[in-house]
């Protein structure tokens, strides 16, 4: 008996523009929005690199999303700043929330109080902290050149970098004729359930009764 590889034929054709629509706007609301927390932005580019290890024109579509999702990201981070610095130093926190709490939001204005540009930096890549970093900086008022230069620097390296290993890693499972496709059935049935689940926890997550939160 021989095991046939599913064909991939559905990727060559339509995965590149699927794939740009889905990283671009992950991307864009784990970095801008509350809701991005929730969102498995980081499975989502690994995922994405290896879906377009399977296309014929992979090699150029990755690094061209890269700079797409680099630009998302850095958009994200600027419209989460607008949001925070329009609350006036207050952020909505929810009781008994699991990320959207008090605790959370201090710890990240602790380590903003403390590090300033290098928590900025090093938030990118801690799913959380990632996404309320913006909001407080913006609360609290951090220099916005100072907070713009750091986002920046930190999402020219994050989407790239994740979507450049996903690639790679892909290219290295495509040796294996069956392994490749098994491998993106697993991630996209994955990301499927977390992202289902993740909007799901959002919402039990908003229904929870607000408290104020003061950024110093």
């Amino acid at each position: 008996m021989t095991f046939a590889a599913p064909d991939l034929g559905s990727f060559a054709s339509v995965g590149p523009v699927v794939v740009w629509v889905l990283v671009v706007t992950f991307v864009f609301l784990e970095c801008a929005f509350v809701v991005g927390l929730f969102l498995p932005g980081d499975s989502m580019l690994l995922t994405a690199g290896i879906v377009l290890a399977g296309h014929s024109a992979g090699a150029a579509h990755v690094w061209t999303l890269s700079a797409g999702a680099a630009a998302a990201a850095i958009a994200g981070n600027q419209v989460g700043y607008s949001i925070g610095h329009r609350s006036g130093h207050h952020l909505a926190a929810r009781r008994n929330g699991r990320y959207v709490n008090t605790e959370n939001l201090h710890k990240v204005n602790a380590l903003l109080d403390r590090n300033g540009f290098w928590a900025v930096l090093i938030a990118r890549w801690i799913p959380w902290v990632r996404t309320l970093c913006p909001l407080v900086a913006g609360a609290a008022r951090m220099n916005h050149r100072t907070y713009t230069v750091a986002s920046t620097l930190g999402a020219l390296a994050w989407a790239p970098v994740l979507l450049l290993l996903g690639f790679y890693a892909g290219e290295f499972l495509e040796r294996v004729p069956w392994l490749l496709p098994a491998v993106l059935v697993v991630l996209v049935a994955a990301l499927v359930v977390g992202t289902v689940v993740g909007v799901v926890q959002y919402r039990q997550e908003l229904a929870k009764p607000a408290e104020d939160y003061a950024v110093d």
